[in-house]
């Protein structure tokens, strides 16, 4: 599509997620993005998932391949709408062909954070009584806390924010671990009792940004996302997710990270874990940020050369053969 920006008044379409917080960061792309363009009008369309629609497994034992995307992508595909509005770190790294991240939002606090059912309100994670019952579908947060906590007990826990604060509130759990992003912008970062420093928990390739896929060559919408980009947080996200590609790991495997910039140098740490918290390969790379993919890139193979492709090899044949 070769129109630009100037064109005249059209509607663009934006897919979402009906998960409540999937709303709250499209409603919020959609207000930014009408104040930006008031010569357009943005529609919002929602559908479920997948990844909404199954709640009785593990997210690893189904297969993270467009998990939370597939048929929002298929809208882009077959022009229904014109981009999505993804959590980034739920965004595959490797995206169907005709379609791309057209746009990376400022982060939010990308850390993970505890929360805790009230009668654990005077602990952390590290006071905890032995055999409390944490609750997490995630199996990165499952292996670091597992390494440093190998006395807590660990139970998967499925559905939105809100109906996992329920399942916590009604004692099913002692304590969960969720994003403090999510949190924060469901306005329930009341409810965040300790946010897991990154020598406890490296955080998920992307977390704490949003991921505006379009399709590739879609010039306007391209033109009309940049004002939402930010480019640090871009840069960061770029390292993280090329170093995830490189491994081939999906967003169900033990790959946490954390990036920085200072000045024009960005660090990436990189961790491959086994499931039981046992082996861990970490390792941290520094360079320009704008050579961001070429640092994850060999990130990615200084922890293969480590060791971390068989902890990878261990853990999917352990997945599928459960």
């Amino acid at each position: 599509m070769s129109s630009t920006v100037s064109s005249p008044t059209r509607t663009i379409r934006i897919a979402s997620r009906k998960s409540q917080l999937a709303l709250v960061q499209t409603y919020w792309v959609q207000e930014q993005l009408q104040k930006a363009f008031p010569q357009h009008t943005f529609e919002v369309h929602t559908m479920n998932t997948q990844g909404d629609k199954i709640l009785d497994v593990a997210l690893a034992k189904i297969g993270d391949k467009g998990l939370f995307t597939k048929e929002l992508e298929d809208g882009m595909l077959n022009g229904t709408t014109d981009f999505a509005v993804h959590s980034l770190k739920d965004l595959p790294t490797r995206l169907p062909q005709g379609l791309m991240l057209g746009c990376v939002t400022e982060r939010e606090d990308p850390a993970d954070a505890l929360v805790v059912h009230e009668k654990h309100k005077d602990k952390d994670l590290a006071s905890l009584p032995e055999g409390s019952v944490i609750g997490t579908s995630s199996l990165r947060r499952l292996a670091q806390l597992r390494h440093h906590y190998p006395h807590l007990s660990f139970k998967d826990v499925r559905g939105n924010v809100i109906t996992r604060l329920a399942k916590l509130d009604s004692g099913e759990y002692d304590a969960l671990i969720l994003a403090a992003a999510g949190l924060n912008r469901l306005d329930l970062s009341d409810r965040i009792h300790q946010l897991i420093p990154s020598d406890i928990s490296l955080h998920a390739v992307g977390q704490g940004a949003l991921g505006i896929e379009c399709r590739e060559g879609d010039t306007e919408i391209l033109e009309i996302l940049k004002v939402l980009e930010h480019q640090p947080t871009a840069y960061r996200c770029y390292a993280e997710r090329a170093f995830l590609r490189e491994l081939e790991g999906g967003c169900q495997v033990p790959i946490g990270v954390n990036t920085k910039i200072e000045g024009d140098t960005l660090t990436l740490t990189g961790i491959v874990a086994s499931l039981d918290g046992k082996k861990l390969v970490k390792d941290s790379v520094s360079g320009a940020a704008v050579d961001a993919e070429k640092l994850g890139t060999e990130l990615a193979h200084r922890a293969k050369e480590q060791g971390a492709q068989e902890i990878l090899n261990d853990i999917f044949a352990t997945i599928n053969r459960g």
